[in-house]
């Protein structure tokens, strides 16, 4: 056994080793690293989120636009007459198709067409020989029938001296009578074939039968004319007078109602019927140039057009207008008095109903429902629904809408008569 001692080596004699950091010491560090960036990045986002979107959402209401802005003004109060326009056509109030009254040849014509002529004025000549000889044919039995009555009255003197002294019969006498009486019957019928013959000898000369302008001639010289007193002979040309001329339009039952009605509430003077004012333009016309009166109504109304038939007359002294001429005319359909007017661009349609905007002195704006009646030169006239108080939207509506808020900026309503 060996007892010497065992050397042994202490720790403290060992070398020293280097030493690494245990494993799970190392995690934790990065592990805590992450947590402080995220942290980090959350405190962030907090920040932003709490005090600059506090600020943004501050800030809109600072920025918000301003209410829209529109332009306003109160409605035109103008005392008018409402008018109702028709339109018509002027028409002669003499047209003449004139006509031969007897037969024969033409052989002269006294006008050129489209002439202006007079009442007796010579227009047509037909052949008169063949009346002349009728006539010279009637005055010789005439004679006859002249000198036949001169016998039987001599005769019946004779006749009668015998009677007294017997030495006639009753029967004589009688015969006598008759024949005086029958000679004198035919001296009237003379007379009667004189006075046809001299008729027909003036008919061959065709005179004017008023003032008028002539047309075109239809028959020419030479040509046969057949004529006769009943109408169906030929027509050799047309005359009609200008000076007055009427003017013709038809106006509807519901229309012809509502003058009557007028007139009975009070609203309105004068009737149809009356003396009532009627104003024209032509076609070419902007302003209404004639005027004169109403001179008639038709006493019934058409049952097929449910219209009546009216009439005016205007002088045409000039001559201007000739019939046939189409142009408007226009009635008053009231008397004068206070109308409140806006313009069409200021009424807004809402279905069957017709509204306004309006604006408080908030700025509110409150739509109000109005009867529209006929547009009046520019502007429309507003039966009820506004006032003359009222601020109304004139421009601007698409940017509004009611109970909404506007900006609003002073305009002007102006009314245009000019095409009145």
């Amino acid at each position: 056994m060996n007892d010497e001692p065992r050397l042994t080596q202490s720790p403290s004699d060992k070398p020293a080793e280097p030493v690494a950091p245990p494993p799970r010491r190392s995690h934790g560090v990065r592990w805590a690293v992450i947590l402080l960036a995220l942290a980090a990045i959350a405190g962030l986002l907090y920040y932003n989120y709490r005090f600059a979107g506090q600020e943004t959402a501050n800030a809109v209401p600072a920025g918000a636009p301003k209410p829209p802005p529109v332009t306003v003004s109160h409605p035109l109060v103008k005392t008018i007459t409402e008018w109702d326009e028709y339109t018509g056509q002027f028409q002669a109030v003499d047209s003449v198709a004139v006509r031969a009254r007897v037969s024969g040849y033409l052989t002269e014509i006294h006008f050129t067409d489209g002439q202006w002529v007079k009442k007796g004025d010579l227009l047509f000549v037909i052949d008169p020989r063949p009346f002349q000889i009728d006539l010279d044919s009637a005055r010789a039995q005439l004679s006859q029938a002249q000198a036949r009555v001169q016998w039987a009255n001599a005769e019946l003197a004779r006749t009668g001296a015998l009677r007294k002294g017997d030495y006639a019969t009753a029967s004589d006498y009688d015969t006598k009578l008759n024949e005086a009486r029958a000679a004198a019957a035919s001296v009237e019928t003379a007379k009667a074939a004189i006075a046809a013959a001299q008729l027909n000898l003036d008919f061959t000369h065709i005179t004017a039968p008023l003032d008028g302008r002539m047309g075109t001639h239809l028959v020419s010289i030479g040509n046969l004319v057949m004529g006769n007193t009943t109408g169906s002979s030929d027509v050799l040309a047309t005359i009609v007078s200008l000076k007055p001329i009427r003017f013709i339009f038809d106006m509807s039952e519901n229309e012809y109602l509502a003058y009557q009605r007028a007139v009975a509430e009070k609203r309105l003077k004068v009737n149809l019927t009356g003396a009532i004012p009627a104003y024209v333009k032509l076609a070419d016309e902007t302003s209404w140039a004639h005027a004169d009166y109403l001179d008639f109504v038709d006493n019934q109304i058409d049952p097929g057009s449910g219209t009546i038939r009216i009439r005016a007359q205007f002088p045409n002294a000039d001559l201007f207008i000739a019939p046939g001429t189409f142009g408007r005319l226009r009635l008053p359909a009231s008397d004068p008095y206070p109308a409140i007017l806006i313009p069409d661009a200021a009424i807004v349609s809402d279905q069957s109903r017709k509204l306004v905007m309006t604006v408080k002195p908030d700025g509110s704006v409150v739509p109000k429902v109005i009867r529209p009646g006929p547009s009046y030169g520019n502007l429309r006239i507003v039966r009820n629904g506004i006032t003359a108080d009222d601020v109304i939207i004139i421009d601007g509506l698409l940017r509004v809408r009611p109970g909404g808020k506007v900006t609003p900026e002073p305009g002007k309503i102006e009314l245009d008569e000019s095409g009145s």
